[in-house]
């Protein structure tokens, strides 16, 4: 298996999850499309924590430009030693899988407590408060109470749905963030591309990696 493949990759998969969550959490500045909810500052306090943006967006461009860029990376070898460099750069790979599972661990978190916490909203009393708090995240499980929202309208579905899909791509983005710090430090120790020959001395080493 080629290391640096996969790594391209995974990256590349980092990029666009990277942009869903950017444009899911610019969405919850907007319920139903309206901006005035955001100027007059009713909108969920997580919102305003960027989980999407910084987290799930900015932070995880920077490992997705890194792994597609480590096949042409070479890290100007090292020692002589014409494959050295390419597992300098897998190993360099890791700290930028590091960022990432950073970043998209902060967004995971917001989106879970975004959740559980449910929206600022209008309820039947005319008052603007977190109607869902107290219920610890169990309003979820019973639709009929979500109606206690008045404005914005429909905005507990709104919430839910962008809240869990930044969850969701949150949590796609650790997990390939995980493999890859794997990856990195396996292309590392066994080589950038294991060749027939590589995977001899990686047995001599007594590496034995089902890759190799």
């Amino acid at each position: 298996m080629c290391y640096g493949k996969c790594a391209r990759c995974i990256g590349h998969s980092l990029a666009g999850l990277a942009l869903l969550c950017i444009a899911a959490n610019i969405l919850l500045y907007f319920p139903n499309g309206e901006t005035r909810y955001a100027s007059e500052n009713h909108l969920s306090r997580f919102v305003w924590f960027f989980s999407g943006i910084v987290g799930g967006g900015l932070l995880m461009l920077l490992p997705a430009f890194v792994f597609i860029g480590l096949e042409q990376d070479d890290c100007c070898g090292c020692c002589g030693h014409e494959n050295c460099g390419k597992r300098c750069a897998m190993l360099s790979s890791v700290l930028a899988s590091l960022i990432g599972i950073a970043g998209s661990g902060y967004c995971v978190i917001v989106a879970a407590l975004g959740l559980a916490e449910g929206p600022l909203c209008l309820n039947s009393f005319g008052q603007w408060n977190y109607t869902f708090a107290s219920t610890e995240g169990q309003y979820l499980l019973d639709t009929s109470t979500w109606s206690q929202c008045s404005e914005p309208r429909h905005v507990v579905e709104w919430n839910v749905s962008l809240f869990s899909i930044l969850l969701a791509l949150g949590g796609i983005e650790f997990i390939l963030c995980l493999i890859q710090v794997i990856n990195g430090v396996l292309g590392g120790i066994c080589g950038y591309c294991c060749s027939r020959q590589q995977v001899r001395t990686c047995v001599k080493m007594g590496v034995v990696w089902p890759w190799c």
